[in-house]
């Protein structure tokens, strides 16, 4: 279905190209290697449990929280541009 100015399946490009970035960006996120017995950003001690429960851990909690809350962020940005960028 043609609309307007936008080619045949420029939609489904658009949305293919979004998963895939959020794909890549989730993969990028996933600890490689030997997990650390210490925080690599405190230094503070990181427990056994949670070393057994996420492998290759390399944060502590409270270091890996604000980490989440910082990728939250980043992923609500819309790499392509919004919908107002556009119609200009």
């Amino acid at each position: 279905m043609a609309s307007g100015w936008v080619p045949d399946g420029a939609v489904q490009d658009q949305i293919d190209a979004s998963v895939e970035s959020e794909v890549s960006r989730a993969r990028s996120r996933l600890a490689r290697g030997p997990g650390l017995t210490e925080c690599e950003d405190c230094d503070a001690p990181i427990p056994e449990a949670r070393r057994q429960a996420v492998p290759g851990v390399r944060r502590c909690v409270r270091c890996q929280a604000e980490q989440d809350g910082q990728n939250a962020a980043q992923s609500m940005y819309n790499r392509r541009g919004s919908k107002d960028s556009q119609l200009k």
